[in-house]
């Protein structure tokens, strides 16, 4: 009985001081609550002090500011310090704290505005200068314009440039005269490259990927497309290039690499397709297989739609043509895909080389298919506009693929336009093989004013078949989050009217959307978005006088390292009763 009131003791124990660290965590921090604030933002004044208030998303939490109490004895600077930087030098404030909360009394007075611009430069400032007179003046905003300057002279070449930035501040008139000396001077260029670290990977594999090469214009886009073609050859665990030293407006650029110490890379995973499903995934990658840079990589898929299993090969800088260097890649594998009517089982490999300078991509390969079709038992005939070629079919194409890629950024674009052009070419190499050309073209522009960013997407392709008949999955169909997002991927056929689409391909397809993006909430990493999606579907070749099924929607995007997260609700706008949710980590603008 002893044995058991000790263990009772010690658990009452126990849970008393539980409860008296609770009670001291939660003393720890303390209500906050500003007044009188009237030119600077609630939401911002918060965020530059450092106050804890919880998301609006998080609706189970409770939304009470809170501020911690080891930072109390450093709130007067810090909020002196944020009201000068945001022009407001004659403010004054009062801090009253009590057992249970922190209130803040401030009366932010007049704020310094800008009086005078005056700008001596040999290179326009005009759209980098973001002040205006009138404008309160903020260190912050004085600050970035500088980093912008700069940022623009070493894009555009000039590692030479003399710039002076002053700004006089007259604290009895509450006004601000701003200063802007610059001279661009001569061009620069790039010197010699070196390279060092590199054990098991030739130098000249590493040149290849280096776009800021001697001779060429000096450029810090250049070192960030550097830096991301070395990275992409998914060979280093570090890289780094210095680009430091100048000699007479030469940049010698100095590359130090660190070779991958871990080669061998194992991945599974369930996740959620929005057309297969759930959806299980394996992956295995050697990095630098056999040196040089190459990677040998198996991937294996399963769903109730799909079976897959690739295998890839690439190896860099494998053959270099007037000084062009290509890249050889080579994928093999088996698929088993189920479409809306009917089912592909395909067996294909392809050797491509690919040449990547700057913002050009170009692919021209060799694919052979070897493809069986076959309906679906339950398949309804009622949904076809004409038979649907089943058996098997054999496939030796050339194909061609030209990329021009102007946006600001491949994760998160703001501004720029994006080119594509795809061709392939089906060989009639036996009488029961088909001779066709398939041939796509696609253009984006992205543009923002405001916040608000703008984009669209057209999209045109077109078979033209002329012996033998094709497998009904090389044909076009549409829906998904890259085309018309009130369907699920792909299940769109022929379109037969606004509201209905048969489930056989068409040989003629073009898509326009249009987007609309905005953070929400004052927040960078989340936006909303309005969308309106255009798809047109034609059973025969060259046919563009088709019925057009139309979308709109809403969206959510959450911006992440890899890319945009996005979850989309499109409907269509004929029949709202038909409706498609999209899931998509990645960019389609």
């Amino acid at each position: 009985m002893l044995k058991y009131q000790w263990i009772t003791y010690i658990l009452c124990f126990a849970l008393l001081s539980q409860m008296e660290a609770t009670e001291k965590i939660a003393l720890e921090k303390h209500p906050i609550y500003f007044h009188g604030e009237k030119y600077i933002d609630l939401s911002t004044l918060q965020d530059a002090l450092g106050v804890e208030v919880a998301s609006r998303f998080a609706f189970w939490k409770d939304k009470t500011p809170t501020f911690k109490e080891k930072l109390l004895p450093t709130l007067p600077e810090s909020l002196e310090s944020f009201y000068r930087a945001e022009g407001f030098y004659d403010m004054t404030y009062h801090i009253e704290t009590n057992a249970t909360e922190v209130n803040v009394f401030i009366e932010e007075h007049t704020p310094v505005r800008v009086a005078d611009i005056n700008v001596s430069s040999d290179y326009p400032l005009e759209t980098l200068i973001t002040f205006q007179k009138g404008h309160i003046f903020k260190t912050k905003e004085f600050i970035a314009i500088k980093s912008r300057i700069i940022e623009t002279m070493l894009r555009e070449g000039y590692c030479s440039y003399d710039l002076d930035t002053k700004a006089y501040v007259d604290l009895d008139t509450h006004k601000v005269n701003l200063r802007y000396r610059l001279k661009k001077g001569d061009v620069c260029h790039f010197g010699e490259v070196s390279v060092e670290g590199l054990k098991s990977i030739d130098k000249e594999v590493v040149a290849s990927k280096i776009k800021a090469v001697k001779g060429e214009r000096y450029s810090t886009d250049l070192i960030k497309q550097s830096y991301a073609s070395l990275y992409g050859l998914d060979a280093f665990d570090s890289v780094q290039i210095n680009y430091d030293r100048k000699f007479y407006n030469v940049v010698p650029v100095d590359v130090k690499v660190l070779e991958v110490q871990k080669k061998h890379h194992y991945r599974i995973g369930v996740g959620y397709d929005t057309f297969v499903g759930p959806r299980i995934q394996g992956e295995y990658t050697q990095k630098n297989f056999l040196g040089d840079a190459q990677k040998l990589k198996v991937k294996a898929a399963w769903s109730s739609k799909e079976y897959l299993l690739e295998g890839m090969f690439f190896k860099p800088d494998f053959f270099n043509w007037r000084g062009k260097v290509l890249d050889l890649k080579c994928k093999a594998g088996y698929s088993n895909l189920e479409y809306e009517g009917f089912v592909e089982q395909k067996a294909s490999t392809n050797v491509a080389l690919n040449y990547a300078n700057n913002a050009f991509n170009i692919t021209a390969g060799l694919a052979l298919e070897s493809i069986h079709i076959s309906l679906l038992d339950d398949v309804d005939f009622s949904l076809l506009t004409r038979a649907i070629s089943v058996g098997d079919f054999f496939l030796f194409y050339p194909y061609f693929h030209f990329i021009y890629d102007g946006r600001d950024d491949k994760l998160n674009p703001k501004y720029g336009f994006y080119l594509s052009a795809y061709m392939e070419y089906g060989l009639s190499y036996g009488e029961d093989a088909s001779n066709y050309i398939k041939s796509t073209l696609e253009g984006r522009a992205i543009y923002t004013v405001a916040n608000l960013t703008m984009s669209t997407v057209a999209k045109v392709g077109v078979i033209d078949s002329k012996v033998g008949e094709l497998p009904e999955s090389k044909l076009f169909f549409a829906g998904g989050s890259f085309s018309n997002r009130a369907y699920g991927f792909n299940e769109m056929g022929a379109i037969v009217s606004p509201e209905e689409y048969s489930i056989d391909g068409a040989r003629t397809m073009m898509n326009l959307s249009f987007e609309l993006n905005y953070p929400l909430f004052g927040m960078e990493s989340l936006y909303g978005a309005v969308f309106n999606d255009n798809t047109m579907l034609s059973k025969e070749s060259y046919d563009f006088d088709t019925d057009i099924i139309s979308s709109v929607g809403v969206g959510i995007r959450y911006i992440t390292p890899m890319g945009p997260f996005k979850l989309d609700v499109g409907f269509n706008t004929h029949d709202t009763s038909q409706y498609g949710i999209q899931f998509q980590i990645g960019q389609s603008f």
